[in-house]
């Protein structure tokens, strides 16, 4: 599966964002897809995750609250709706795909986007 993530851009503290994760390929419901993010300096961070089955989804404890992750199979697409950003947000947001496994750790997932960046500004 090939994955393209999009919708970031630059934002101020409160505002909300859409992230969006088109893939393309067989099957990409039967994929397991999580939203990371890495800040300059920073290592990768796992953000959000929705389970193939259609009902499991865990968040990070620092966006629990705000984000939401959802998916469209008939699109082929997982959105990453984030609300009252803060500074801390701003990151380059990665989607990423596995066949099996749900899971915080990026090191399980074999297919990844290209990224998006998400500015949050003052």
């Amino acid at each position: 599966v090939q994955l393209q993530a999009f919708g970031g851009g630059l934002v101020q503290v409160g505002d909300s964002l859409r992230l969006s994760c088109a893939a393309s390929g067989r099957l990409f419901s039967t994929y397991v897809v999580g939203w990371f993010r890495q800040a300059p300096g920073k290592e990768r961070e796992f953000v959000a995750v929705f389970g193939s089955s259609g009902t499991v989804t865990a968040y990070s404890d620092s966006v629990k609250g705000r984000f939401t992750i959802s998916r469209d199979n008939a699109k082929g697409t997982v959105y990453l709706q984030m609300n009252s950003l803060k500074l801390e947000d701003s990151a380059v947001y990665y989607c990423a795909a596995n066949r099996a496994t749900i899971s915080r750790s990026p090191l399980v997932y074999d297919y990844w986007g290209q990224g998006t960046q998400v500015t949050v500004s003052s």
